[in-house]
């Protein structure tokens, strides 16, 4: 239902959630010889958040942060997401934490009397959320298999960012 309302005009969905990234990548498997001890030193850096909507207009909104997201961020980044859509706009989230918490609520009601509305997926059901498909894509299509400095890794989520529907799609079945 809010999928065709979204197709024929009427509002625009925003699948949102945030991400995190690392200047290193994951250390994701290796080999050891039989009978060696196998040893890879994790290189822990701060993590890169970010928040995104993907919008069934097929435009992405960002916003990145060196610091961990909680309720306060989140809120203010659906408070400049709103501005900038002018339908209807139906929000589509998980159930974590800093999209539930309780002393949030009078900022909800203030974006809900701005004409925002929140549809949120069953517990344990990522594979429904449409950006989820994007953050896989960026961390392990798109961006190369390198260790980032801070300004690189801020440059490369810019790159996706500006190329997103161009360069970098994504298709829907």
């Amino acid at each position: 239902m809010l999928i065709k309302r979204a197709q024929a005009g009427e509002i625009e969905l925003a699948y949102v959630d945030e991400a995190g990234f690392a200047p290193q990548p994951p250390n994701r498997s290796a080999w050891t010889k039989r009978g060696e001890v196998h040893a890879i030193t994790a290189k822990r850096a701060q993590r890169m958040n970010v928040i995104g909507a993907l919008l069934s207009s097929g435009q992405l909104i960002t916003a990145k942060l060196w610091k961990s997201v909680d309720g306060l961020w989140f809120v203010g980044f659906l408070m400049a997401l709103i501005e900038r859509v002018s339908k209807p706009l139906v929000v589509i989230l998980d159930n974590a934490s800093i999209h539930t918490a309780k002393k949030l609520k009078p900022y909800w009601d203030l974006l809900a009397e701005k004409g925002m509305q929140f549809y949120f997926l069953p517990p344990y059901s990522p594979e429904l959320n449409r950006i989820e498909l994007l953050w896989h894509k960026i961390k392990y299509e798109w961006l190369p298999f390198k260790t980032f400095t801070t300004n690189e890794l801020e440059n490369a989520i810019d790159e996706i960012g500006r190329g997103f529907g161009s360069k970098y799609t994504l298709t829907f079945c």
